[in-house]
């Protein structure tokens, strides 16, 4: 077997192309633009069967160097973070907790199709966790920190890789399924984006558009100086946040910065121009955003799921019905069948398949076509990215026993 690691600026620029290579085979199969699937999306599951290819055809493995992916997502959530004005947190305060309980609601009923087909299928009963909300509502993240415990626990030897291969399906599922899960509900409720509201992220894409043209070079690097403050504020935090005893992933410290920077220094500063809701801020985050999801889905080793049988796929497809009738059935008219919940209902595929990156991507596509919903990309990734992973790591815990 030949390793071939990729430098990290190589794997940036090969990122760009993926992203390129999506956008135009979008644009080659107009379904692919109807059911509002990410570019990145289409070019990043591209790349991974590409080195997919690469790893059985050719005995070489490819990796890619990702640190530049984790400073994007910092990037991105931040920009979230400096679009969420106190007004619309007010506003949003019963949409967050009507989604939370939901989330919360949707964890448990997962959990409890994994005890199902653990105890059906007569698997280890150690990989009950990975079949359920710590792989696929957790993701990647939460099933490498898990994993040692299972595997001591349980002495299931294989729950890492059962682990990352059900994060990787789901993963690949959320990011296919949330477009046409929000173009079934726009179209068969005949749903429009209220009028007024400017882009949060997701700038249209076509060119000669108004909004993908007013933007100067003063505005972005002013708009990039902020994110930076912001960015370096977080890290300052960091020990301050470890001290209260909360374990929080770095970019949700940046999107509480974010948050609080935008509703003080404007009021402190009046003259100063601040980038909340500028086409800046929204293009700075549609390119980290795209970028990041175009890095995940390329650097995917989809060899890892081969060896593992189809008895992953059949669990994966019953979560994914479970995950469809849920938020076609309950989010959706929980959370007010308008417009705005039907853009939520194409996050809440990420949330409960993929991760948050892939739920904002979803929400991006389908804003993109459809008109801007920035309610929803501030209570999404204030439950997806905070809240539900306290309660997961309850409910992970409690299943560990």
């Amino acid at each position: 077997m030949t390793a071939i690691s990729v430098s990290g600026l190589l794997t940036f620029t090969i990122a760009i192309v993926v992203f390129f290579a999506g956008s135009g085979i979008n644009n080659a199969i107009p379904q692919l633009r109807a059911w509002n699937i990410p570019e990145a999306v289409t070019g990043g599951l591209l790349a991974a069967l590409a080195t997919f290819a690469a790893y059985k055809l050719l005995d070489t493995e490819i990796g890619f160097a990702l640190g530049a992916r984790d400073m994007l997502l910092l990037y991105f959530f931040t920009g979230i973070g400096l679009n969420a004005r106190l007004d619309d947190l007010l506003a949003g305060g019963r949409p967050l907790v009507i989604l939370l309980a939901l989330t919360i609601g949707f964890l448990i009923i997962q959990n409890l199709v994994a005890l199902g087909s653990v105890a059906l299928l007569g698997l280890p009963e150690g990989l009950t966790v990975f079949l359920g909300s710590a792989s696929l509502i957790g993701g990647h993240g939460t099933t490498i920190a898990w994993a040692p415990l299972i595997s001591e626990r349980f002495g299931v030897a294989n729950a890492l890789e059962v682990g990352i291969a059900v994060a990787t399906l789901g993963l690949v599922v959320a990011s296919l399924a949330g477009g046409p899960i929000a173009r079934h509900l726009i179209t068969r409720y005949k749903l429009k984006a209220p009028p007024g509201n400017e882009a949060v992220v997701g700038l249209p894409g076509h060119p000669g558009h108004p909004a993908a043209d007013e933007i100067s070079h003063v505005n972005l690097l002013r708009t990039v100086l902020v994110l930076n403050v912001a960015i370096l504020i977080a890290f300052a935090l960091e020990e301050v946040v470890e001290m209260t005893g909360l374990k929080l992933p770095m970019f949700v410290v940046c999107l509480l910065v974010g948050i609080v920077l935008t509703n003080t220094v404007p009021r402190l500063l009046p003259r100063l121009q601040w980038p909340t809701r500028t086409r800046a801020l929204a293009l700075v985050s549609d390119l980290a955003l795209n970028i990041f999801l175009a890095m995940s889905l390329m650097s995917m080793q989809l060899w890892t799921i081969g060896g593992l049988g189809l008895v992953l796929v059949l669990v994966l497809a019953v979560q994914t019905v479970v995950a469809v009738a849920y938020i076609i059935f309950v989010v959706f008219p929980l959370m007010g069948r308008d417009y705005q919940a039907a853009v939520i209902s194409a996050g809440f595929t990420g949330i409960s398949l993929g991760a948050t990156p892939t739920a904002i991507a979803n929400m991006t596509a389908v804003t993109k076509t459809h008109g801007p919903a920035p309610r929803a990309f501030i209570i999404l990734p204030l439950v997806s990215a905070f809240f539900i992973d306290i309660v997961n790591a309850a409910v992970i815990g409690f299943l560990a026993r």
